[in-house]
C-alpha cells in the first residue's frame, strides 16, 4: 500500500470541510481528484434552552488545526510530502453566526447555529414592518424571513448581549459566518488576519442582494446592522491569504464555498439543470439555474450557487432545505439512547423492513422547505403496542426519504422539468438502506458516487482552480470521470404514493405546536414546545417499553 503510495504525481489540494456534527481536513490529488488521506473530529453542540443551538467557535478553530495536523502526519506515515500541498479551500456550515472582537481575537459569544430557534419573536415583529406588496427582503436575498438566516441572529445578538453591543460601539467587533471566521483566524487573527467571505456565504446572510453582489444597505438599515462590522465579499475561487501557522504554514487559501455550494462544485453540477442532494445534519437540493435567478413559488430558496474566480460569472441555485436530516439519528443515539453509534440504525432498520406504519416528522426546528412552518415541532405517530425501536428506526430512516421527495416536487414544479434521477452525496449515503428508500419513495434512480466527499473535493476544486495557484483544471474535458452507485426503485408508484400520502397526514399533525409566547414566561404550552410534544414522548416511551439504569434511559 505505502509503495503504490510513492508513486502519487501532481500537486495535492487540502480541504476544511467544517460541518455542524464535525470538522475534516482532506487531501486530494488536484490531477486524479483521488482522495489520499483525512481525519475528523467529532463537534460539540450545546443547547442552553429549548430551541437554542451554539458551538464554541475556539472549539471549531482547534478542530481545524487539530484535523490538518493529524492529516500531515497520516500522509507522512505513507510517504507522501506534504510539501505538495499547493492550496487549501474551506467549506463550512451556512449561516450560523459568530462576532469576535478583532484586537483580542476571542469570540464575544459562542456561535449561533443556523438550527437555531431563539429568533422566532425577532422574526416575527420584523415582518410586520415588510410591506405585502413588496417584500424586498425576499426579491433581493431570494430568502424568507426565518430564523434560519444569520442577519436575524446578529440582530439577537446587538440585542441581547452586552459584550456585543459594547464592541460595535467601541469599532472592535467583526462578524462573519464559520467561513470568514476561520479565514481571519487561519491567515493571521489580531496579526493581520484577512476579514472575508464568499458570494456563497454572503447570501445566506440576509444582507446580500443576490443581483448586484454587494452587502445591501436597506437590508442592513432595516435589520440595524453596522455595516463596517461585515467581512469583505470574494469569489469562491481565488487566494484569500496564506496559513500563518501549522503543518502548513504559507499554503494560500483560494477557495470557500458554502458546504452546499461546495457540494455543487464537488458533484460537478456546472449545467442548467443539473442537480443534487447532500445527506449531513440537514438535507438540501441544489438545482443549478445557471446565470438567472429563478424565484420559486412552492417554498423554495433562490441562493448564489458558486462564482469560481474574481472575474468569472456567477451561477444560482434553486435550494430546498430540511433541518433535520442525520440530526435525527444523532438524537436517536445521544437523546434516546436507542443506537449506540449512527452506524446502527442501519442494521436495526434491516431487522423489520418497515416502519409497520409508525411515521416520524422530526420537525425539532419547525418545518423548512416546502412548508417555512416555525410553529411545528416533531412528532412519532402511529403507534400500537407492536411498534418497537427496530420501526422507530426505520421511520427514522423513511423520514429523511420523504422529506426529500416534498422538496424535490417542489423542484420539478419550479423547473417545470422532472428530474431523471437523483444525484446524492454526503454521510448517510453510505446507509444502503437508506438509499434504497429514496429510490423507492421518490420511484426515480438514486445515483451515488463511489467516493461520497463531495463537499470537500468541491473546496478543493475551487482551490486548486484560483489565479496564482492553477493546479486544478475545471474545464470539462478535464475533469475526472466518476464511478457512480445506481439504486433503482423496487417497489410499485402505488405503493410509493399510498406511503407519502400518509406521510403528508403526520407532516399536517405537527404543525401549530408552538405558540409565540416564550418557553420562560413559566406558561402550561411550554410542553407544546418541547421537541417531540410531552404527550408523544410518554406516549412512545410505554409503548417500546422503558427502564431507567444508571443516569440513562435503556429502551427494550
Amino acid at each position: 500500500m505505502a509503495a503504490s503510495k510513492k508513486a502519487v504525481l501532481g500537486p495535492l489540494v487540502g480541504a476544511v470541510d467544517q460541518g455542524t456534527s464535525s470538522t475534516r481536513f482532506l487531501v486530494f490529488n488536484s490531477k486524479t481528484a483521488e482522495l489520499l488521506s483525512h481525519h475528523q473530529v467529532e463537534i460539540k453542540q450545546e443547547f442552553p434552552r429549548e430551541g437554542w443551538v451554539e458551538q464554541d467557535p475556539k472549539e471549531i478553530l482547534h478542530s481545524v488545526y487539530e484535523c490538518i495536523e493529524k492529516t500531515c502526519e497520516k500522509l507522512g506515515q505513507l510517504n507522501i510530502d506534504i510539501s505538495n500541498i499547493k492550496a487549501i479551500g474551506v467549506s463550512n456550515q451556512r449561516e450560523t453566526t459568530v462576532v469576535w472582537d478583532k484586537l483580542t481575537g476571542e469570540p464575544l459569544y459562542n456561535a449561533v447555529v443556523w438550527l437555531d430557534l431563539r429568533t422566532q419573536s425577532t422574526v416575527e415583529s420584523l415582518s410586520k414592518r415588510i410591506p405585502g406588496n413588496n417584500n424586498f427582503v425576499k426579491s433581493k436575498t431570494g430568502l424568507p424571513l426565518s430564523t434560519y438566516f444569520s442577519a436575524v441572529k446578529l440582530r439577537w445578538l446587538l440585542d441581547n448581549v452586552r459584550k456585543v453591543q459594547k464592541a460595535v460601539e467601541e469599532k472592535r467587533a467583526l462578524f462573519g459566518t464559520i467561513d470568514s471566521w476561520l479565514i481571519w483566524s487561519l491567515t493571521g487573527g489580531v496579526n493581520g488576519g484577512v476579514h472575508c467571505t464568499d458570494v456563497t456565504n454572503a447570501s445566506r446572510t440576509m444582507l446580500f442582494n443576490i443581483h448586484s453582489l454587494e452587502w445591501d444597505k436597506q437590508l442592513c438599515e432595516f435589520f440595524g446592522i453596522p455595516m463596517e462590522i461585515l467581512p469583505n465579499v470574494r469569489s469562491s475561487s481565488e487566494i484569500y491569504g496564506l496559513m500563518k501557522a501549522g503543518a502548513l504554514e504559507g499554503v494560500p487559501i483560494s477557495g470557500c464555498l458554502g458546504d452546499q455550494s461546495a457540494a455543487l462544485v464537488g458533484q460537478m453540477c456546472f449545467q442548467n439543470g443539473q442537480a443534487k442532494n447532500t445527506y449531513g445534519t440537514g438535507c438540501f437540493l441544489l438545482c443549478n439555474t445557471g446565470h438567472k435567478c429563478v424565484f420559486s413559488d412552492h417554498g423554495l430558496l433562490t441562493t448564489v450557487a458558486y462564482k469560481l474566480g474574481r472575474d468569472k460569472p456567477v451561477y444560482y441555485a434553486l435550494e430546498g432545505s430540511v433541518a433535520i436530516a442525520g440530526a435525527v439519528i444523532r438524537w436517536l443515539r445521544d437523546n434516546l439512547g436507542i443506537i449506540e453509534s449512527s452506524e446502527e440504525i442501519e442494521k436495526l432498520a434491516k431487522e423489520v423492513g418497515t416502519s409497520y406504519g409508525c411515521y416520524f416528522v422530526p420537525a425539532f426546528s419547525g418545518l423548512y422547505a416546502p412548508y417555512w412552518e416555525p410553529s411545528a415541532r416533531g412528532i412519532i405517530c402511529g403507534l400500537t403496542q407492536f411498534t418497537n425501536k427496530c420501526h422507530i428506526a426505520f421511520a427514522a430512516l423513511e423520514a429523511v426519504c420523504f422529506q426529500t421527495r416534498e422538496i424535490l416536487d417542489a423542484m420539478n414544479r419550479d423547473c417545470g422539468i422532472p428530474l431523471s434521477h437523483l444525484q446524492v452525496d454526503g454521510g448517510m449515503t453510505s446507509n444502503k438502506i437508506l438509499m434504497q428508500l429514496q429510490a423507492d419513495i421518490l420511484y426515480i434512480p438514486v445515483v451515488k458516487p463511489s467516493m461520497p466527499e463531495t463537499t470537500a473535493l468541491g473546496a478543493a476544486m475551487a482551490a486548486g482552480a484560483a489565479e496564482g495557484v492553477g493546479v486544478w483544471s475545471l474545464e470539462p474535458e478535464d475533469l475526472s470521470a466518476v464511478t457512480m452507485e445506481r439504486f433503482e426503485p423496487q417497489i410499485n408508484a402505488e405503493e410509493s404514493e399510498i406511503r407519502y400520502s400518509t406521510w403528508k397526514k403526520a407532516v399536517m399533525k405537527s404543525m401549530g405546536w408552538v405558540t409565540t409566547q416564550s418557553p420562560e414566561s413559566g406558561d402550561p404550552s411550554i410542553f407544546c414546545s418541547l421537541p417531540l410534544g410531552f404527550f408523544i414522548v410518554s406516549s412512545m416511551v410505554m409503548l417500546i417499553g422503558a427502564r431507567y439504569i444508571s443516569g440513562s434511559w435503556k429502551i427494550n
